[in-house]
């Protein structure tokens, strides 16, 4: 994929709704957001803090709202592009360029603009650091106690790379196969993908 360098070049390549990206762009430097290039697309941004994206597909375009989730939506014009899987992140998007209200898209450009002034923004949640060690695992280690005392001592990464790889394993041969295959890993206190790593 061709990296982006500017507005412009991002506007270029999505000659099909050129003018529509346009028009909305004209709408959001209107305010006092400043323009960058993040992902490959232009992004709005308020003291850093990314507050608006602009993105065309093949058959839409539209404004992203990194913190959307606040906004009041009166007008019913914002989707979650991900239900169940994206939390704050909501999209405005049109198939041409007469669904564009300008008076309406800078309403909701404003205050966006305003909500993050507030502070009003969703933090990510961190993973969870609690191992679930799968119970294939759990089982031969509790018959080896060397082998237990081994795993233990690992750090919790290590141990973490072992319960996924385990519990990701579809068939019962599968899983067998790939305990059979990090028993002596396990004992010389080394991690699954300690190979791969270079440093």
């Amino acid at each position: 994929m061709k990296k982006t360098t500017s507005v412009q070049d991002y506007i270029n390549t999505n000659i099909h709704f050129e003018k529509a990206l346009k028009q909305l762009r004209e709408i959001i430097i209107s305010t006092e957001l400043e323009e960058t290039i993040k992902w490959n697309a232009p992004t709005y941004t308020l003291n850093g803090k990314n507050v608006i994206g602009l993105g065309a597909f093949k058959n839409h375009f539209g404004i992203w709202f990194f913190n959307g989730v606040f906004l009041k939506d009166e007008d019913n014009l914002l989707v979650n592009a991900q239900e169940g899987k994206t939390k704050a992140l909501r999209q405005m998007r049109f198939t041409s360029i007469e669904d564009i209200d300008k008076v309406k898209v800078l309403d909701y450009v404003l205050e966006a603009i305003e909500n993050q002034k507030l502070g009003k923004e969703t933090k990510p949640q961190r993973a969870s650091k609690e191992i679930v060690v799968p119970d294939a695992l759990k089982t031969m280690l509790k018959s080896d106690p060397k082998l237990e005392e081994a795993f233990n001592q690992l750090t919790p990464g290590k141990q973490k790379e072992y319960c996924i790889h385990i519990s990701e394993a579809k068939r019962e041969t599968t899983k067998l196969k790939r305990l059979e295959k990090i028993i002596p890993l396990i004992l010389k206190q080394k991690g699954l993908y300690d190979k791969y790593k270079t440093c």
